[in-house]
């Protein structure tokens, strides 16, 4: 392997590692939650088994560090880099901020009200991303596949536990 691969296989990780620390984060509260609170709800027809949901957010995760990761070589110095990273950066903490206010705060109406923001913020990512990087923005599309279930679900859930 080239010394110049090898320098970026440590940035590669820690990408991967600050997304998925963040889904470790918002999985501490909804861990919590899913045998309790959660379990006693009444759940739309669609809504997955719960064991669907590690796996594909860890997934999710991992595509948004690679994605994150081919943003970042191109150069963190550069504002438009800088710029995408800090949208990034945002929506990740929106998307942990959701599972601590839907799970930890028990909250369906405040869950859809962040998680309307965070569709937004990860529109607004890929679009960043994809000016840099149409692979890192394509990555990032499972993502906003799969965060508009998750808010057409929370919306669900919140009219049907009125």
């Amino acid at each position: 392997m080239e010394k110049a691969k090898r320098a970026e296989i440590v940035p590669l990780i820690v990408s991967i590692v600050i997304s998925q620390a963040a889904g470790g984060i918002g999985g501490a509260f909804t861990a919590r939650a899913i045998p309790t609170w959660y379990a006693k709800l009444t759940k739309p027809a669609e809504t997955p088994p719960n064991w669907v949901f590690g796996p594909v957010w860890t997934t999710l995760y991992t595509l948004m560090g690679v994605a994150s990761f081919l943003v970042w070589r191109k150069g963190p110095a550069r504002p438009d880099v800088r710029q995408a990273l800090g949208v990034f950066g945002a929506q990740l903490a929106l998307n942990t901020l959701w599972s601590v206010v839907f799970f930890g705060f028990r909250s369906l109406g405040g869950g859809m009200a962040v998680i309307a923001v965070l569709w937004g913020a990860v529109l607004a990512t890929i679009w960043r991303f994809s000016r840099l990087s149409i692979p890192a923005g394509l990555l990032l599309v499972p993502y906003l596949a799969w965060t508009s279930f998750a808010g057409y679900l929370n919306f669900r859930l919140w009219m049907l536990n009125r």
